[in-house]
């Protein structure tokens, strides 16, 4: 085992290459290099914003993309983020010293409730520009302000909950009409649904949330200076417009669930983190005199939705009378405390102080922070700046404290897209599952890390922990690139060998038996998977060898079978005289070449389930493969396991055509040798034709003359045609027979009647049978009386000859006067050539002065031209032009050289006119004449009209425009 961990670190340091960001082996513990190129961002990334208010900024709220502060005493701007270039300034229109208290802005960034010290409220939405006072709300100072953000639209709130200075809980409704804005009030009620109070009475309201939970249950979250209150109950379907009375009806006569800390900042604040994904908050902080209680919401709880509470104490350099916390937002793992002169942010994994951001005295005092809850910006105002914080991948460092705090599943899920983290994180996990004696979770981790391969299987070997080295072994497999052959060749052996000792271990142990049965279905299973098929394939004489060395032989048939080294399975069979699952092996995969290499034994024990699977094979088997075998087995067995090879090789010939010579010569011999009575219907079936036989025709002779099979003899000569040899022979088997041979040279009547005049000599003289003798003239047309009379003897009387010679004279005048009355129609037809002559020598054609050439259009006498019987009359040039292009390139050549010779010859021209049949004209066998020439280029030019005759027909099929000039014959056009 050592030397297969030594053998793996070698091939391990071999790599010929290393994973982007991967070290080798060489470097210690994880094998990644974790190098920062850039300088990393800070997760709270400061931003000032570029304003210089005119006045003094008293409040501002944010959400939405939607911001709203009021400045100095009676201005109030708003600005859209999406266009900060166009903000908008609205005048509140106060004569009075009433200055702005708070400000609530809805989630939808459209309602805005402005609280003036005066215990008045404005109302001012985002489609309008006049403000416009609540009369039900006069008399309250609004402290805090729960918005609905189930019901609420751009045009209507739905129904809100609002805390006052004085502890009052109210429930409202704002709504603008859409036809004339303000033509009526904008609040709808106001009508008080409950009163918080604290040991010495009565406390401001100072947050209010509404959140709701499943089935219907609303969850009203309200705080006071010192507590925190929860209001849990149902809101009947379709009853949610109504308001929550019922909710706060419920607790009328008695306090709800409520937290309370003794110390007090004079106010709290309480502030929710929402997932973008989510609807509803996942987690709160609420910061109050003695830290700051933070925790996760849960809403499947009856009562109190608030989970894993914890609080922060607030440290030494926070003392809460002298620069006591301002403002608290919440993140998805920090919440961020705003004091006078600096911003805190804590994480919430840990209760650890990571950032704090020191303002300078410049910009005065800091006032309020607030955070937009659907872009997750954090915005911190003074009276003279606005400052703007971006959150930046607050998660980087997150799965550090999952790790530290041992939830592995978190930090993995933190880390996952940086593979140097998970690496650190898989180790610490791998070795806390090893320190709590959880082997198999440890070697799962083990092998998804960077760390030593032979230090991981030594720490397994020494706790000796062989079943979490085999999981460790099989992961690390999985997780090797197809590259790494030696690595993946080395660890298949290693884990073929374990696995086998394990097996041999358990097989001993009955009381084992069902982890033996598991650990060899993952045996196989590792055998059978796919990943690992190239490897075990490539490196199958090794495991062959380990499994023989274990004497394992069930899994070395099973390995073989994977492998569709299925000719190892066969003979494995038959070495252990399993025939039958030979042959099953055999027909399951439709090897032909194991087929023809074990059909030989097997035949011998179960022809008929061989001969069976071979006709079910069809024509995959090539049949001259398997003539061997059967040729072995039949030289051996009994006629009727003779049969069997008779069976396919039959099916091989009548069902899948086979054409092969071999194979019908077999069948033949078998034939010949077992079944007379299929031989001549086998050969009669094959037809008489040598071209569409396909047995050997010597062959066949051979046999058949050797087992004495005359008739078959026979059927062959005629095939042959040796029709004299057919005859010979069936005159020694059947009269009748030699009768059929001797007809059949139907276009050689002589052999015909050659062959009639053995049959008739054999008649004669070896029957003795005269009447059987006429029988054949009577048969044969081409026998006369007299070529047989010479086969009879000298004592027969002429009586049995009479009526065959007077038939014979009577054939004789018919073929006389058949052959006068073919003379008589040679004499006529001879005369009527001769009129037809004469006749033609007579005719002749008139053209008019007038008639013009049917190609160029101009009058036809001015030039020498042609005349033909279709009425079309042609220039001698012109026809020349038209008829020169469609010649065969032969007549072209002796056109041009008849040409030649007529200019060579020194006689001028001056024949104007040649009629089409225009006779030759030859002046011996010496020099052409000159008319001569002419005749030969009137019978290639003027053989026939070019427009009536087959050139017409022939150039159907041509363009007008020749292609090759088809583009300059284009352009000519444009």
């Amino acid at each position: 085992m050592a030397s297969i961990l030594d053998e793996y670190e070698d091939s391990l340091h071999r790599s010929a290459s290393v994973p982007q960001g991967r070290a080798s082996v060489g470097i210690p513990h994880s094998g990644y290099v974790n190098a920062r190129l850039e300088k990393e961002t800070p997760i709270f990334n400061k931003q000032r914003i570029d304003f210089a208010p005119p006045e003094k900024i008293n409040s501002l709220v944010v959400s939405s993309n939607q911001l709203c502060m009021s400045l100095g005493k009676d201005t109030l701007l708003r600005i859209d983020l999406g266009k900060p270039d166009e903000p908008n300034q609205v005048e509140l229109g106060r004569k009075d010293e009433a200055k702005v208290y708070k400000m609530f802005l809805d989630h939808t960034g459209s309602h805005l409730l402005i609280a003036l010290n005066t215990s008045e409220c404005l109302y001012l939405n985002r489609s309008v520009q006049k403000v416009r006072a609540l009369s039900r709300w006069k008399g309250h100072l609004i402290e805090s302000v729960g918005w609905n953000k189930f019901l609420g639209t751009e045009t209507n709130t739905g129904p809100i909950l609002v805390g006052t200075s004085q502890g009052q809980i109210y429930e409202a409704e704002i709504s603008v009409s859409e036809g004339s804005l303000f033509s009526t009030n904008p609040d709808q009620y106001f009508r008080q649904v409950y009163t918080l109070e604290e040991e010495s009475g009565p406390a401001p309201v100072c947050c209010l949330e509404i959140e709701r939970g499943i089935e219907g249950k609303f969850f009203i979250i309200a705080t006071t200076r010192k507590r925190l209150f929860q209001f849990v109950g149902k809101v009947p379907e379709g009853t949610e417009q109504q308001g929550f009375s019922s909710i706060f009806a419920v607790h009328a006569d008695h306090l709800p669930s409520f937290r309370e800390f003794p110390a007090n900042l004079g106010f709290s604040e309480i502030a929710f983190y929402t997932p973008k994904l989510r609807s509803s908050p996942r987690s709160f902080a609420w910061m109050m005199g003695n830290g700051v209680l933070y925790g996760t919401l849960d809403y499947s709880r009856p009562d109190s939705i608030l989970s894993d509470e914890r609080v922060w104490v607030y440290p030494a350099d926070i003392d809460i009378t002298v620069n006591k916390p301002i403002s608290i937002v919440l993140t998805q793992f920090h919440f961020l405390l705003l004091l006078p002169d600096r911003v805190k942010a804590v994480c919430t994994l840990n209760g650890q102080v990571v950032f704090q951001d020191l303002f300078l005295e410049k910009f005065g005092s800091l006032t309020r922070m607030i955070k937009d809850p659907t872009v997750q910006q954090i915005w911190i105002h003074t009276e003279k700046v606005v400052f703007r914080y971006h959150v930046q991948r607050e998660s980087r460092d997150v799965w550090k404290m999952y790790m530290n705090m041992n939830k592995f599943d978190l930090a993995k899920e933190y880390c996952k897209d940086r593979p140097e983290c998970l690496d650190i994180v898989l180790a610490k996990e791998a070795e806390h599952c090893f320190q709590n004696k959880r082997y198999l979770d440890s070697a799962k981790c083990y092998a998804l890390t960077q760390n030593y391969f032979e230090e991981i299987a030594l720490k397994f070997i020494e706790a000796k922990q062989e079943e979490a080295l085999m999981e460790f072994l099989i992961k690390k497999l999985s997780n090797l690139k197809p590259s790494e052959k030696t690595q993946t060749t080395l660890l298949t052996t290693w884990l073929t060998e374990l696995y086998l000792n394990w097996l041999g271990i358990l097989q001993g142990d009955p009381s084992q038996r069902n982890l033996y049965l598991d650990t060899r279905e993952k045996f196989r299973t590792f055998l059978s998977s796919p990943k690992n098929k190239d490897c075990l394939f490539n490196n199958r004489a090794s495991i062959y060898e380990l499994l023989a060395s274990h004497g394992d032989t069930e899994h070395m048939v099973y390995f073989a079978v994977i492998m569709q080294d299925y000719e190892r399975v066969v003979a494995h069979h038959c070495q252990h005289d399993e025939y039958d699952e030979a042959l099953n092996v055999l027909s399951r995969h439709r090897d032909e070449k194991l087929f023809y290499k074990f059909s030989p034994v097997l035949i011998q024990h179960i022809p008929k389930k061989v001969v069976d699977a071979w006709i079910s094979m069809g024509s995959r088997l090539d049949a001259r493969n398997l003539i061997p075998a059967l040729v072995n087995y039949s030289q051996s067995a009994s006629t009727q396991q003779i049969n069997e090879a008779i069976r396919y090789m039959e099916f091989c010939v009548y069902q899948l055509e086979e054409t092969q010579q071999a194979i019908h010569n077999y069948l033949l011999s078998l034939y010949a040798l077992c079944r007379p009575d299929s031989l001549l219907s086998y050969l009669e079936q094959a037809g008489t034709n040598p071209n569409r036989i396909h047995y050997d025709l010597k062959y066949a002779l051979r046999l058949c003359a050797e087992h004495g099979h005359h008739r078959a003899c026979v059927h062959i000569y005629k095939v042959m045609e040796l029709y004299e040899e057919a005859v010979d022979l069936a005159l020694q088997v059947d009269v009748d027979l030699a009768k059929s041979c001797a007809d059949l040279p139907e276009d050689d009547e002589e052999l015909r009647k050659k062959l009639w005049l053995k049959i008739a000599r054999h008649v004669v003289q070896e029957e003795k049978d005269v009447k059987k003798a006429m029988a054949c003239l009577s048969s044969c047309a081409l026998l006369k009386i007299e070529d047989v009379l010479p086969f009879f003897p000298d004592f027969v009387t002429i009586d049995h000859f009479k009526e065959a010679i007077c038939n014979s004279l009577e054939d004789y005048n018919k073929h006389i006067e058949e052959l006068k009355r073919e003379m008589e129609e040679a004499t006529q037809s001879a005369k009527r050539i001769r009129e037809d002559i004469q006749e033609m020598r007579n005719k002749y054609g008139s053209v008019e002065p007038q008639e013009k050439c049917a190609v160029c259009d101009f009058p036809l006498l001015n030039r020498p031209f042609y005349l033909f019987l279709c009425g079309h009359m042609f220039h001698y040039d012109c026809l020349l032009q038209a008829v020169f292009p469609n010649l065969p390139a032969y007549k072209q050549a002796k056109l041009e050289d008849l040409q030649k010779k007529l200019a060579a010859t020194s006689q001028p021209s001056k024949s104007h006119h040649r009629p089409k049949d225009a006779d030759t004209i030859s002046l011996g066998k010496g020099q052409q004449s000159r008319e001569q020439i002419k005749a030969d280029i009137d019978d290639i030019v003027a053989a026939e009209c070019v427009y009536c005759g087959e050139l017409m027909i022939r150039s159907i099929d041509k363009p007008f425009i020749d292609p090759q000039k088809y583009e300059e014959e284009m352009q000519s056009w444009l």
